[in-house]
């Protein structure tokens, strides 16, 4: 039933997506070919066997993904008067008629093309829920437990509709956790770490993980925003750097500010946590984040990648076979090209 596997993408990482969906798909003994324009936002990949391919590819092995569906459908040449009708023959077409939907989400690509669709895509959406629960394609009241019904608009008339996998794919709209910037946050680069732990760690682990009295450490700290996450997740905090913290941090009580360069500092005495947002080549922190692991200075970590300019895929490739080989630890890695990241990737690293 599924033709292709759909992934949506910061725009402009389009390419890295696609090398990234080519290789992996092609080691787990699934070849296809990716289809995809520059800046658009998403990704189709095109094998075979894609139910087979979309179980060997599971979401949160994606780094580039945002969002991981199953599209199963295109539309094409749509009559603005009535795009419903089309869209309920394609799903009695392809589903049959028992196939029920937990939710039905009407989105776009996050391009700036695709943007101006926004208002069409929450109309037709407040449209076509009404119809499709009365067909019994859509449950009643919204059961995040089932599959979502994707309908995803590349322009007025042109519509893609895709199957969200309930445990295999983003649980927000657009693949975006949609975070506001606290007023207290010494910088916004804490909405990275906050999306970090969000989207890297399970409930599960933040409940473990992240506990009252805790001690971390956060490498090039100045201003102070992943500094200031710690803190809020219970962590008393070492912040390295050379450079000024907001002053309220240091009121606080809970963080230590150490006046040192945070790339060759280490801890007399192990961490719980250590975190890293320092502008250095990315090999170079591939392999000092792997010290610290290897020798015991902490036991978690979450760590960004600041990737070149070219060849993204192959750096991040290389960068992270590079830290856990150096690491000599059996990790469990998560990598993720967040929201709020830009020219990088962030990294979750703890013992399995």
């Amino acid at each position: 039933m599924p033709d292709a596997l759909l992934c949506y993408c910061r725009a402009g990482f389009e390419p890295e997506l696609a090398a990234e969906l080519s290789d992996r798909a092609a080691h787990a003994g699934f070849p296809g070919y990716a289809r995809t324009d520059r800046n658009s936002g998403y990704v189709e990949f095109f094998a075979d066997d894609i139910a087979s391919l979309t179980r060997a590819l599971p979401f949160g092995s994606l780094i580039f993904a945002r969002q991981k569906l199953r599209r199963f459908v295109e539309l094409k040449g749509l009559d603005p008067k009535d795009r419903i009708t089309p869209i309920v023959r394609a799903l009695e077409t392809t589903l049959g008629n028992t196939y029920t939907f937990g939710e039905l989400w009407v989105e776009h690509p996050d391009s700036d093309e695709a943007k101006p669709l926004a208002g069409l895509a929450r109309a037709f959406g407040n449209a076509l829920r009404p119809a499709l629960r009365k067909g019994g394609w859509l449950t009643q009241f919204d059961d995040s437990r089932k599959n979502r019904l994707h309908v995803v608009f590349l322009a007025g008339d042109h519509v893609l509709l895709a199957i969200g996998e309930a445990g295999d794919s983003a649980p927000w709209p657009l693949g975006i956790p949609r975070l506001r910037m606290h007023a207290d946050a010494p910088s916004r680069s804490a909405l990275k770490l906050e999306e970090a732990v969000m989207v890297l760690l399970n409930e599960k682990e933040r409940e473990r993980l992240f506990r009252e009295g805790m001690r971390g450490a956060d490498l090039g700290a100045a201003p102070g925003g992943w500094s200031w996450v710690l803190m809020r997740q219970g962590l008393r905090v070492i912040s390295v750097d050379n450079g000024p913290l907001q002053e309220k941090l240091l009121e606080s009580g809970r963080v230590e500010h150490l006046r040192e360069d945070g790339f060759h500092w280490h801890p007399r005495s192990p961490l719980d946590w250590m975190v890293c947002d320092m502008v250095e080549q990315p090999r170079r922190v591939a392999e000092r984040m792997a010290t610290w692991l290897r020798e015991g200075w902490c036991r978690h970590a979450i760590f960004n990648l600041k990737l070149p300019m070219k060849k993204r895929w192959d750096e991040t490739r290389l960068c992270l076979d590079l830290f856990e080989r150096q690491a000599h630890k059996s990790l469990l890695v998560r990598a993720r090209q967040l929201y709020h990241d830009r020219e990088e990737i962030t990294v979750f690293a703890t013992p399995r």
